[in-house]
């Protein structure tokens, strides 16, 4: 990857370490920190956060649609064991973040391939949690998602996910499917702004848990 085209954002976490994430001029919508990113990667240092999870340390967390990896690394300086996916060119942005801040970092944390929709054994057992920020924007891509996301599940698999709202254009048709796909499999719980981090916050960000209702054995997904 080309220095050249890469330039900083530092995220401030609670304990004042500052973890420095590497973004590019070029690529995708996922080469930047997006705010409802940081809006996920503050949430998990609140005491909001801890009553509904407990702690971070030694969970197994899975981040989807990761692009720089931001969100999962704040994670992991919280102690997870945190492995981030995205698709291929996403890979060397990722690593390289996890190679800048691997001094700060309390767990581990592991860069890897996963398109949506594609054989999830490699990632089995299923994780403790699931994050995701601002992965539900295109139509096409909604049922590879859900499918992703039930098969890495067990019952009672929790998945937080956190977006903009976006009322117009594919993004709101995008959300709509998703709700329609999700149903069948999980419950769904906003969570509270309340509960979120006093700065970043926003009433156009939401945060959503959700819960897998039954075993994955009985799922069948259309």
């Amino acid at each position: 990857m080309d220095a050249g085209n890469l330039f900083d954002r530092e995220i401030e976490c609670e304990d004042e370490t500052i973890l420095t994430i590497k973004q590019s001029f070029i690529g995708d919508v996922g080469c930047v920190v997006w705010d409802a990113a940081l809006v996920l990667a503050k949430y998990l240092e609140t005491s909001g956060f801890r009553r509904r999870y407990g702690e971070l340390t030694k969970k197994r967390l899975l981040e989807l649609g990761a692009g720089t990896g931001a969100t999962g690394l704040v994670a992991c300086r919280l102690g997870a064991d945190v492995i981030l996916t995205d698709l291929p060119d996403f890979l060397p942005l990722m690593e390289m973040n996890i190679q800048t801040n691997e001094s700060a970092l309390m767990g581990s944390a592991k860069a890897r391939v996963l398109k949506w929709g594609d054989d999830v054994a490699d990632f089995l057992p299923s994780p403790d949690l699931i994050l995701m920020s601002d992965c539900v924007y295109y139509p096409e891509s909604v049922g590879p998602l859900v499918k992703t996301l039930v098969d890495l599940t067990n019952q009672g698999g929790q998945i937080i996910c956190c977006y903009e709202e976006r009322t117009i254009g594919q993004n709101a048709e995008a959300h709509k499917l998703f709700d329609q796909l999700m149903d069948p499999h999980f419950s769904v719980e906003e969570i509270p702004r309340g509960e979120l981090h006093p700065v970043y916050n926003s009433k156009e960000i939401h945060v959503k848990q959700y819960r897998r209702k039954t075993d994955v054995s009985e799922d069948t997904l259309s």
